[in-house]
């Protein structure tokens, strides 16, 4: 069968979240919010600014404001990743062959375009990927599973027949929900965590199309 496949961005083109995490905790202690890790995964992994900022200050915020809190937290995180920021091992090899397969593929990812443009120019992938589905595309973020319906439609297939790299639980949540197979990647989550995925990979080196057929076939 035909299938496509779908990356999430952040902990799976490229490991970002360490860097993430250190752009909000920076924000938290200028703005003196305690938060724990085990808070973080849960209220900013796989949201955005708009979701996960009230939840920080545990009150409404005005558009206004959330908007110029993102783009501090925004600008942290491009300063304190751009010297390290490179592809998950295996990733070019892997783009590489399903390029030469013709197999259709996209990004679906809750950040906004400035992050997805300074991954993709920083990454040397910008090549690589003509559909993109970022923050501005969608109203409701994962685990919501708009994003990557909204993605399969432009991939022009239908949902069963898309797989999604994800490492975050919620990205996970929303893709199933969404009807596609998940091939869960443990940048951020253990593998033990991910068991309600298809396949988990640690890195791109594990992964190829004959386990992605396989993933459809059982």
């Amino acid at each position: 069968m035909s299938f496509s496949i779908i990356f999430d961005m952040d902990g799976v083109i490229v490991d970002s979240n360490p860097y993430h995490k250190i752009a909000w905790k920076m924000f938290c202690e200028q703005h003196n919010i305690l938060i724990s890790d085990s808070e973080f995964e849960k209220n900013v992994f796989g949201r955005t600014g708009q979701e996960a900022l009230p939840i920080l200050f545990k009150s409404n915020l005005n558009n206004e404001l959330i908007k110029s809190y993102t783009e501090e937290i925004d600008g942290n995180y491009r300063k304190a990743f751009a010297p390290s920021i490179h592809p998950l091992l295996g990733l070019i090899d892997f783009l590489d062959d399903i390029q030469g397969k013709s197999i259709k593929y996209a990004i679906a990812t809750s950040a906004p375009p400035v992050n997805v443009e300074f991954v993709l120019k920083n990454t040397g992938l910008r090549k690589y990927f003509d559909i993109i589905v970022d923050s501005t595309s969608i109203i409701k973020s994962k685990p919501n599973p708009e994003i990557y319906l909204k993605t399969a439609n432009l991939l022009g297939i239908e949902p069963s027949e898309c797989v999604v790299i994800e490492d975050s639980l919620s990205g996970i949540d929303a893709a199933i929900r969404a009807g596609m197979k998940v091939i869960g990647i443990t940048t951020t989550h253990k593998a033990e965590e991910l068991v309600h995925t298809n396949l988990v990979i640690d890195d791109f080196t594990e992964l190829n199309l004959s386990l992605i057929k396989d993933i459809f076939n059982n």
